[in-house]
């Protein structure tokens, strides 16, 4: 016969099954399908614990194992095999204990590993783990050896090493070269060098490109997206797993699990808990709900109780929301087992918590179950819940709104990055020598002011300083942080050499970046590059928040087409402010080519807020109504002021007495009442063209009467013998199922069980009960809409059950005794009336009858007689009858006074026939004491022996035993006698051998000092040689000290130490000390020994070091605030302290507290002159050690004078402001400049980190308003605002007269044509976009600006020019609705020609 053992997990061939044992920490591999009967798969009662103990030590690792048949146990350790000998590792097992021990006689720190136990036999296997970790101390002869020598150490050295059997052995085990990759493949980059030392790879930059040629050939999916995410780690070695996010999906997230190889995909739906399932306290018979919400909509999610998964059923109800938001699991009828941890689990997200059921108290007093409980606990507030799942719906309306728009602009990007990457190594791919000559070249010229020169005009054209991003090595990962203006040399026409350095910009028109190395704090900064001329007609725009020429403009001019980024060349050159991403790999295509500017198109521009128009917040859901009851349809617009129209299977409807519409602000509700079956059908609702629907679905699920259901729940309370009727009336669709239960078990027709069930009524009638028939009495119906339920509950009245003992003697003195019992098992239903006593004193034949006493269960008796002992009967009394009778034992009326137990018996003194012994005497007990009875017991032995004769009593208080064996050992007590008795014994004495005295032992054995302190010493010695008749063993050693400058010695301990090593405290710091050790056996005290030297109580010399890891190098302090420095450290001896600022001592301003291990420096009030290097020198003997820290004390700069404009060149103004006063006196103070215009109507900062007064606005546009503002700023922040006039540039034109000679007439009429096309354009959503071409055409052609198929021509948001055949296109802010094609038409009397282009906007 077979039985099947349960199997959690599926695993490999040859393994059937992994499930975990019951001890935590334990698993076990199933070997079989199917186990034979009586066969067991092994198991650990009791796992070794993990241990930390101190070198030199012994220690053991103990094991418990069980299982059919014995398994066999083995011991494996982690990074290098056991070695078992005798004197460093053995394994043995006790047959006393069933123990199976791993034992270390002397650990040594190369035993410190992570060790795993095996048990195994034909079924199966257990495995668990546990840690050995070892603390050195100490001085290691060996290793300092093996240090200087390696493992060449010279014979005359090894000779004197200690010989030890175990070799060494490595401490890491080679590891193989794919599970390097793999562990590399998974690390962080910071980590690389680590791994890369710890595995010996010496190569470091060839390590990077192999890696990154592994993550290219695994795919895009998993170097972009992949995170590894640790899923389970089993104790077994072969079997392990691994969870990995491998990409995102517009419902779900992809995950890959790597099993024993092989990798299995699945998707998992992307979901959280918004609000999770809380601890829910329920009372018995009640029931609990554990509710909860998703951030997004799910058609089932798992739940689980004390680790096993739930289903629907009679005893959980697990229900869904309409939204499929609102999930809850309803744990029915709740009792004490049903408590524990209860789970919600969504995909990869989970969250439990508690239920706990109280006990009902009243239920279990009477002896019967509780009655079942019509409410419920937890669940939390419904409205709430609606709330919350109504906002996630909204927001997951608008996320699916939104996912067409974002896949359309990733699937553009996509397709142009391959167009970029090709144009970009065409570009560069010449240039990369030149570009890193003249890079170095400019890197060399130092830092100028920060401006740029355009020669159009002969004016200067100012960008104002950027943070730049300089890659130089883009395998290492690390990026350099520096701040630097940057120049264009040169703007011509043309192919010429990029620009080398790549400015990356943020949202305010400030380039950011990383540090190449934030460790040492170095700031790098990039050269300039001047803007001298301008040829072949090209204008060079410097682009900032209005530029009219982008780098996407230059970039087709010079023949380049950069969808996703910028490559400035000199000759095409725009300093911008924005900002790009760039992958991996285009930079290290930028490292093959040079250094590049990389610039954004303008400033971040808030996205334009567009009236979607009347929309639905709240959507209709689907509705189950039940007849004769209510019914409600709600829906929620965006607009208070719409109104709209309801619609019944296409029918528009009206308000009437059943249907009821009503209207409360942006909620629109369809009340349903009492609802009939006409009512079910499809309703809609529509307004102003947006229109939603739901199903109404008419159910007529079995239900009871609200009166008679009242009445039902009333307990029915019948005799035994007698019978009870059960009548309900129900209503509901025809067939309905009909069961009774009693106490959970259905009933049916018996002899004693009728069950009638008509029309509309059921009726059960139970005929001659019992009182264990009492219990939970259930109605079930159920059709196909659902389930009804109605409890009550009988109790059938009985004699009670005998009181419970046992009886509980309170008092039992001579005047009175004082019982009490517990209540019977079972009142028979009723109340206790009484209870009734009999009493009989033992000896005599008749009982008293003490009568009634009352219903409470004690009872006092005062008619007692000193000594004598009496016996009682108790029965319990209720309105039904009397119980059966419980008898008490014999209980005594006073009891007698024993001594109490002497002293703990003295050993006066000790030979091979004799041992004297002495004592004294305890409490008398209130009479004299007659003598004493005295025992003895071998050492090892569990049975006492009386020494004195039985019937002579010992009168003395002292005993001469004779009755011993020479060579044994002994322990005795004692008992004293009274009148009334032998009372207990004392405690037994302490081991004695029956032998002559014993000689003292000699001098202990190799006396050192193995750690000292300011006010400690600790000592450790080997125990004396015992040599025969001369010396025996010690028992015992004494520390004494005596300081140099006296000459008597001081005992240190008191009671003898048993152990080899001791601490001596209380010492004087840097005291002379001379220190000896003495043994101590029976036989007295050896011969001191002492140290060859004498001992300074000062701790070993260590050099000083600063503890603390993260001190700041830097401080910035506000004048007139106190600054503190502190200073962490650890020297031996003491060490000086020292502070300096600029290498000069500090003044008595400053005020310097030094205490052990820390010292502080305190600035009361700072001032600017307290600005300087502050330097710490820590010095002792052994060496000193130094740290600087740069203070500067500053204040909130003042603002700068008036702000003054000038307009030099047309486009462009120049602001001027007077200095700040603060600027001579703070060498970091500078300036920033924000500028606001009449269309925007916000400060924008254009400018930052300006260090002349002066600043060169561009991109000025004719007809609007500009006004400026100059703050001065520093390491504490910002002034106050200095505010310029408003400025205007009038938009009039000057008159214009052309004189046109006089010619010969030439018919130069020609239809229009293209000479430069328009090119596709990718803009950021809320920026600027520039489109422009150019064409010829006699006469002039009619241009016309259309975008999908639309005129342009007449639409304000666009600014259209044609000036001298070129044409072009400037949408300011680009928007979503500007996606599209975008047309160009020329029309005159010859022809017609016909350009067109797409635009895509990305966010």
């Amino acid at each position: 016969m077979l039985k099947k053992s349960k199997v959690t997990d599926q695993t490999a061939g040859g393994q059937k099954g992994i499930r975990k044992s019951k001890v935590p920490g334990v698993m076990i591999t199933q070997f079989e399908a199917e186990l034979p009967e009586g066969m067991t798969t092994p198991d650990f009662s009791r796992k070794p614990i993990a241990i930390t103990i101190q070198e030199g030590k012994s220690t053991l690792f103990k094991a418990i194992v069980v299982g059919n048949p014995k398994p066999t146990v083995t011991w494996t350790r982690a990074n290098r095999e056991i070695v078992f000998h005798p004197d460093t590792c053995r394994q043995n097992y006790s047959e006393a204990s069933r123990e199976h021990t791993l034992e270390f006689p002397k650990v040594a720190p190369e035993d410190a590993d992570t060790y795993k136990c095996y048990a195994t036999n034909d079924y199966g296997r257990a495995v668990c783990t546990a840690v050995l970790n070892v603390i050195e101390v100490g001085f290691s002869k060996t290793k300092e050896l093996q240090k200087t020598y390696g493992d060449d150490i010279p014979d005359f050295l090894r000779k004197k090493l200690k010989k030890r059997s175990v070799p060494l052995q490595d401490d890491k085990a080679a590891t193989p070269e794919e599970k390097v990759w793999e562990i590399l493949m998974s690390a962080d980059k910071k980590d690389y060098e680590r791994i890369c030392v710890e595995y010996g790879i010496t190569n470091f930059r060839g390590m990077l490109k192999k890696l990154k040629m592994m993550k290219q050939e695994q795919g895009d999916d998993i170097t972009e997206d992949g995170e590894m995410v640790t899923y389970s780690k089993e104790e077994c070695d072969e079997i392990q797993h691994s969870l990995k996010q491998v990409g995102k999906k517009p419902d779900a997230e992809l995950f890959s699990m790597d099993v024993d190889g092989a990798t299995v995909d699945f998707k998992a739906p992307d979901v959280d808990f918004a609000i999770k399932i809380q601890a829910v306290t329920a009372e018995e018979r009640q029931d609990a709900v554990f509710p909860c919400v998703l951030t997004g909509p799910l058609d089932e999610i798992k739940w689980f109780g004390k680790n096993v998964q739930l289903s629907n059923g009679e005893k959980f109800e697990i229900t869904v929301s309409e939204d499929k938001l609102i999930h809850k699991l309803t744990v029915r009828d709740c009792l004490p087992l049903d408590a524990g941890i209860y789970a919600a689990v969504a995909g990869i997200r989970s969250c439990n918590a508690w239920l706990v059921v109280e006990a009902d108290k009243e239920g279990s007093g009477k002896g019967n179950k509780a009655a079942r409980k019509n409410t419920t606990a937890g669940g939390g507030d419904d409205e709430d819940l609606l709330r919350i799942a109504k906002e996630q719906q909204e927001s997951c309306q608008k996320e699916m709104e939104e996912k067409p728009a974002q896949s359309e602009r990733d699937a553009a990007e996509e397709a142009a990055r391959p167009e970029a990457r090709a144009a970009k190594k065409r570009s560069d791919g010449a240039e990369a020598a030149s570009k890193a000559a003249a890079g170095a070249k400019k890197a060399e010229a130092g830092v100028e002011e920060p401006s740029i020169e355009a020669a159009g005009s002969g004016s200067d054209v100012t960008v104002e300083p950027h943070l730049v991003e300089q890659s130089e090595d883009n395998e290492v990962g690390e990026n350099a942080l520096f701040m630097e203006s940057v120049e264009v040399d040169e703007v011509t026409g043309g192919d010429a050499a990029p620009v080398q350095d790549r400015v990356q910009g943020n949202d305010h028109g400030e380039g950011t970046a990383k540090p190449k190395s934030e460790k040492s704090g170095k700031k790098e900064k990039l050269p300039k590059v001047i803007v001298s001329q301008i040829t072949d007609g090209e204008d060079a725009a410097v682009g900032n928040d209005h530029g009219e020429e982008t780098a996407e403009q230059n970039s087709e001019k010079s023949g380049t087409n950069c969808p996703k980024e910028k490559i400035v060349d000199s000759k095409d050159a725009v300093v911008g402010s924005d900002q790009f991403g760039e992958s991996e790999e285009e930079e290290d295509e930028q490292q093959a080519a040079g250094k590049r500017i990389r610039v954004r198109q303008g400033p971040l521009i808030e996205e334009t807020i567009i009236d979607p128009g009347v929309h639905f917040h709240i959507g209709l859901s689907d509705c189950k109504a039940i007849i004769g009851e209510d019914a409600e349809l709600v829906c929620k617009l965006s607009s208070e002021d719409c109104e709209g129209i309801w619609y019944k299977d296409g029918e528009e409807i009206k308000s009437t007495e059943a249907m009821t519409i009503v209207k409360e602000g942006s909620y629109h509700k369809l009340k349903l009442h009492k609802v009939p079956e006409e009512f079910a059908g499809k309703y809609k609702f529509e307004a102003d063209g947006r229109k939603t629907e739901a199903l109404v679905v008419v159910e007529d699920p079995p239900r009871f009467n609200r009166e008679d259901l009242k009445t039902f729940i009333d307990p029915v309370t019948v005799k035994k013998g007698h019978k009870a009727t059960f009548r309900l009336a129900y209503m509901g669709q025809e067939p309905i199922k009909v069961q009774w239960f009693l106490e959970g078990e259905e009933l049916s027709d018996e002899a004693n069980i009728k069950l009638e069930t008509s029309d509309g009524c059921t009726r059960l009638l139970l005929i001659k009960l019992q009182r264990k028939d009492s219990g939970e009495v259930k109605l079930k119906l159920k059709n196909e809409f659902g389930t009804a339920e109605a409890l009550t509950e009988l109790i059938v009245l009985d004699k009670p059950t005998p009181p419970m003992g046992p009886v509980e003697i309170v008092e039992a003195s001579s005047s009175a005794i004082e019982i009490k019992w517990r209540p019977p098992k079972d009142s028979g239903g009723c109340n206790i009336g009484n209870y009734v006593l009999e009493r009989q004193q033992v000896g005599r034949n008749t009982w008293k009858k003490v009568g009634p006493i009352g219903p409470l269960a004690k009872y006092r008796d005062l008619d007692v007689d000193h000594g004598r002992r009496y016996c009682y009967r108790i029965r319990v009394e209720t309105e039904i009858g009397t119980s059966e009778l419980m008898e008490t034992e014999d209980i005594q009326a006073g009891t007698k006074a024993y001594p109490g137990p002497p002293s703990t018996p003295k050993v006066v003194s000790a030979f091979k026939d004799c041992i004297n012994l002495s004592w004294t005497p305890g409490n008398s007990g209130g009479t004299k004491i007659l003598g004493y009875n005295l025992e003895k017991r071998k050492k090892g032995s569990n049975l006492w022996g009386q020494v004195n004769p039985p019937d002579e009593m010992i009168r003395a208080k002292g005993f001469a035993v004779k009755d011993v064996v020479e060579g044994m050992q002994y322990e005795f007590r004692v008992s004293a006698i009274n009148n009334s008795g032998a009372g207990e014994f004392s405690t037994p004495s302490e081991f004695v051998f029956a032998r002559d005295p014993k000689k003292p032992p000699g001098k202990v054995i190799d006396l050192k000092v193995t750690d000292s302190s300011y006010t400690t010493l600790c000592l450790s010695w080997t125990k004396p040689k015992d040599i025969e008749k001369v010396q025996d063993e010690a028992k015992g050693y004494f520390v004494e000290i005596r300081p140099a400058e006296n000459t008597e010695w001081n005992r240190c301990n008191s009671n003898l130490v048993t152990t080899n090593f001791y601490t001596v405290k209380n010492m004087k710091s840097l005291g002379m000390y001379w220190v000896r050790v003495i043994a101590s056996n029976d036989g007295g005290e050896g011969e001191p020994q002492e140290l060859d030297n004498y001992v300074l109580a000062m701790p070993p010399p260590v050099r000083p070091r600063f503890t603390d890891t993260k001190i700041k190098s830097f401080m910035v302090v506000r004048a007139g605030n106190s600054a503190r420095l502190t200073m962490n450290f650890e020297a031996s001896p003491w060490p000086e302290v020292t502070w300096l600022k600029d290498d000069v001592p500090v003044t008595k301003k400053v005020t310097i507290s030094n205490a052990e291990g820390t010292s502080q420096l305190l600035i009361p009030s700072a001032e600017r002159s307290d600005s300087g290097v502050y330097t710490v020198v820590v010095k002792n003997i052994v060496g000193q050690e130094t740290f600087s820290i740069e203070i500067r004390v500053t204040d909130e700069p003042k603002p700068p004078g008036p702000v003054e404009i000038e307009e030099n060149v047309p486009g462009t103004v120049t602001i001027s402001w007077t200095p700040s006063p603060d600027e001579k006196r703070d060498d970091r103070l500078h300036y920033m400049v924000m500028k606001r215009d009449s269309t925007k109507g916000t400060w924008l900062t254009v400018a930052d980190h300006i260090f002349n007064n002066k600043f060169t606005a561009c991109n000025i546009m004719p007809g609007c308003e500009y006004q400026f503002r100059v703050y001065a700023k520093n390491d504490m922040g910002s002034s106050k605002p200095s505010e310029s006039p408003k400025w205007l540039l009038s938009n009039k034109k000057e008159k214009f007269t052309v004189n046109i000679p006089e010619s010969k007439t030439w018919d130069l009429q020609c239809p229009p044509k293209f000479l430069v096309p328009l090119k596709m354009h990718t803009a950021p959503q809320g920026y600027e976009c520039y489109m422009s071409c150019a064409l010829k055409g006699d006469p002039t052609p009619h241009v016309t600006w259309l975008r999908n198929n639309i005129s342009l021509n007449t639409n304000t948001n666009y600014y259209i020019s044609n000036t001298c055949g070129v044409c072009s296109l400037l949408i300011l802010r680009v928007g979503p609705k500007d996606t599209g094609e975008y047309k160009v038409v020329a029309e005159n009397p010859r022809g017609r020609a016909e350009c067109s282009t797409k635009l895509t906007v990305r966010e």
